[in-house]
């Protein structure tokens, strides 16, 4: 991450959220915008709505203490595979129920997505039908960058940010493609095949300006090419995986484990969801990128090549299955062996019932606020500072990165400090005793 170059510039006119795929998580989250501006809803599981944050003045709303957008000032816009409005979408996706919906249907009806930059090689259980034309990768960027400039005038926005809520991808790894800006744009011009739509979306985005957050588990910006971009364009990045149910609780678990000492044997991960997150990992290339990004997090916790009494010998499964009666209502179950004072076993286990467009919607309005004040800061590059809301958070080339969620908790909010001149609070020092420590 670059750091601040000029003054925090203001929160002036309107911010333009765009959202690559408007299923569950984005008609959540654009449903729950509209519901709190009529006051019929809270913004609950928000930080930046709220959360508070200790400061010289005392403990502060966050939105009262950085220049972040009004929920009045904030239009939305998007993609997606299938041509159903919002409110058409969020309906046959299930997550809020009727009573919910229909004070703010008219808004949400009048939301239309544009068409989506689709590749069936990349998500095969999904039948796409409301999608681009094009000859080339390069013109299909250039549709998007048309559409980004599009929305951008006839919404009068002043600002954008563009947060990926779309499946997730086939796994697929580095290549040369990827490694230059150069080459990923020859790429472009050739329909070179590991160029995925959600590279697309990011090039159109980071070719605008547009800070871009990846909010699924796909190799998207995490690579050389697009970093450079990001880097030429002074635009903020972030990603990947929005942090929410079974990895949520594993990174709030682990730390607990980790700061005891206690060993932990295995940890038996299982899951069951019949959304179209569900539908599109239940292809084993889809759910190979999920498995990787939720399989890194306690390896990242507990560190088991410096910790091997208590970690060396830990065995992690993960698994997900598609049960579609369950609809967004996922059920994640977790068993863990864990060992104790000479090493004795014992076990937890969890059954998170959760609902993961609830969970999710939240965290995409945290990030897309974020990353707009990142962009008026004057930052560029990862913004590693917002591991807090992701699976898998992305960091700068060779640094490892941070999963503990507390930790994670205390960056972000040091960086807010600082970007509003406030020195970061860090551990206690004799000062902050009262009588001084003891001898």
């Amino acid at each position: 991450m670059r750091e601040q170059k000029a003054p925090l510039a203001p929160a002036e006119g309107k911010l333009g959220i765009l959202l690559p795929g408007m299923g569950a998580v984005a008609t959540t989250l654009i449903a729950g915008v509209l519901a709190v501006r009529k006051g019929s809803g809270q913004p609950i599981g928000s930080l930046t709505q709220m959360g508070k944050i200790r400061t010289a003045t005392g403990n502060l709303k966050i939105k009262d203490f950085v220049p972040l957008p009004s929920l009045d000032d904030i239009e939305f816009g998007g993609w997606d595979v299938y041509e159903d409005n919002v409110y058409e979408a969020a309906m046959k996706a299930g997550v809020l129920d009727y009573k919910t919906l229909q004070p703010v249907r008219a808004e949400m009806e009048a939301l239309v997505p544009m068409k989506a930059a689709f590749d069936p090689r990349y998500v095969k259980n999904l039948d796409g039908t409301h999608v681009k034309s094009y000859t080339t990768k390069l013109d299909l960027a250039e549709q998007v960058i048309a559409d980004i400039r599009q929305f951008k005038a006839t919404r009068s926005c002043s600002r954008l940010v563009m947060v990926w809520c779309g499946s997730t991808e086939i796994y697929h790894e580095l290549s040369d493609t990827h490694r230059t800006l150069a080459n990923f744009e020859a790429g472009l011009k050739a329909n070179a095949a590991d160029i995925a739509p959600s590279m697309i979306y990011a090039y159109a985005a980071l070719r605008e300006g547009v800070p871009y957050v990846n909010g699924a588990p796909n190799l998207t910006v995490d690579v050389p090419a697009l970093l450079e971009l990001a880097a030429t364009t002074g635009t903020p990045v972030a990603g990947k995986d929005f942090k929410t149910g079974q990895t949520l609780m594993k990174t709030i678990l682990a730390p607990g484990l980790s700061v005891r000492s206690l060993g932990v044997k295995g940890w038996f991960s299982t899951n069951i969801l019949g959304n179209r997150d569900g539908l599109v990992l239940d292809d084993p290339d889809n759910f190979r990128t999920k498995e990787v990004s939720k399989l890194s997090v306690l390896d990242s916790v507990f560190h088991p090549e410096e910790n091997p009494e208590l970690y060396g010998d830990m065995y992690h499964k993960v698994r997900i299955n598609y049960y579609p009666p369950a609809g967004d209502n996922k059920e994640s179950w977790d068993n863990i062996d864990i060992f104790g004072w000479l090493g004795y076993p014992m076990q937890i286990k969890i059954n998170f019932l959760c609902r993961d467009s609830i969970l999710a919607a939240p965290l995409v309005l945290d990030l897309a606020l974020f990353m707009d004040l990142a962009k008026r800061a004057g930052m560029s590059g990862v913004q590693e500072w917002l591991s807090f809301y992701l699976k898998s958070p992305q960091t700068e080339p060779g640094l490892r990165p941070e999963h503990d969620i507390f930790k994670q908790y205390v960056t972000l909010h040091n960086t807010l400090r600082l970007l509003m001149g406030e020195e970061p609070v860090t551990a206690a020092s004799e000062e902050a005793y009262q009588d001084g420590p003891a001898a």
